[in-house]
């Protein structure tokens, strides 16, 4: 476990002192001008990108709502969100499209990075055991092999939460990397986890098929306070603080095309989103997907603003995670910025 630990830090520390070098590195999106408007090219950096987390960024683009706001977007995917973070550390990202509990760890270390539009408003994660094994409560996973995305990503945030609400410690388990696409599934199936904490519509599927047995949900408003000791803000779009001062149209254009996002979903029907989101989004079966939407309808934010009191829980939320006490406490205040989604909000 110490040369886990070890290897972590290492990595970690390597990440943080590619970030300096980065804003070398990564040169500053320069617009496009087209014939009929200027484009500004982004490159977005996300964890699953056909998952349920990111249903906005989905609906942005294929509703053209990114190109509309003058967006051209590279996506960078990755398997976890951690991964995502360590791409924009290194300056192969503008933005990042991820759980907002990063910026905590973010500000601990000194680095300056703001949220500027939120997507979610609950962690979106649910955690199932194999159907295979005889475990009905967190509890009886002492010893269990936990599949997550990555060590250091909110699914292995999430899943420590889980274990230290029902008495038991991270270390009572044994963390595995299997990320969030079919790796994850197929880790499961294989039988190399007993467990696994992921985003939909992946989890959403495998209970469907009988393949796992829920036992913790952060999916609902209502799960995901009574875990987090009350609101939280999820999924987000951030980047660094210097990056939204230098680029304050193009931030601007990023956030109105979510919120037009967040706005059409208010209303659209089921066929709407089967219309609108392509196939390879749905794991193979638009009813399983569809079933995961509804579950997660209401957990979508309304008009990407960041509510004080949620960040403020999950703050709280965050230190009670083992090892996130130490360093600079950060300014909550400054881990995000309603000035870009209060401008969209006007708009749509």
């Amino acid at each position: 476990m110490s040369d886990g630990r070890g290897r972590r830090r290492a990595f970690l520390l390597s990440a943080v002192g590619a970030w300096a070098a980065s804003r070398a590195v990564l040169a500053a999106p320069e617009p496009v001008r087209t014939e009929s408007k200027v484009m500004h090219r982004v490159s977005i950096a996300l964890a699953a990108p056909h998952s349920l987390q990111h249903l906005p960024l989905t609906l942005a683009d294929r509703l053209g709502y990114f190109g509309q706001s003058g967006v051209a977007v590279e996506w960078l995917p990755h398997e976890s969100g951690a991964k995502a973070l360590a791409n924009a550390l290194q300056g192969q990202a503008h933005v990042v499209a991820g759980a907002f509990e990063h910026l905590f760890g973010l500000h601990q270390k000194g680095l300056s990075y703001q949220a500027f539009v939120q997507m979610g408003r609950t962690p979106q994660l649910s955690l199932g055991v194999a159907t295979r094994l005889d475990v009905r409560s967190v509890m009886a996973l002492k010893g269990a092999r936990v599949g997550v995305s990555s060590l250091q990503s909110s699914t292995h945030f999430m899943a420590c939460h889980w274990l230290m609400q029902n008495g038991l410690l991270p270390e009572d388990v044994v963390f595995v990397e299997v990320g969030s696409s079919a790796g994850a599934v197929d880790a499961l199936r294989a039988g190399a986890i007993d467990a696994l904490c992921n985003p939909d519509p992946i989890m959403y599927g495998l209970e469907q098929r009988n393949e796992i047995r829920i036992i913790g949900e952060a999916r609902t408003l209502v799960a995901s306070r009574k875990l987090m000791g009350g609101p939280v803000p999820g999924a987000s779009l951030w980047a660094r603080s210097d990056f939204l001062q230098k680029q304050p149209e193009l931030t601007q254009a990023l956030s109105d095309a979510v919120v037009h996002a967040l706005k059409w979903l208010q209303t659209a029907g089921l066929t709407d989103i089967l219309k609108t989101v392509p196939p390879s989004h749905w794991e193979g079966d638009r009813a399983i997907y569809l079933g995961a939407f509804e579950k997660l309808r209401e957990s979508y934010g309304l008009d990407g603003l960041f509510a004080s009191d949620a960040v403020a829980n999950a703050w709280q939320a965050y230190k009670r995670l083992p090892n996130r006490s130490g360093g600079n406490r950060p300014v909550l205040a400054s881990t995000y910025t309603n000035s870009f989604a209060a401008k969209s909000k006007t708009r749509f």
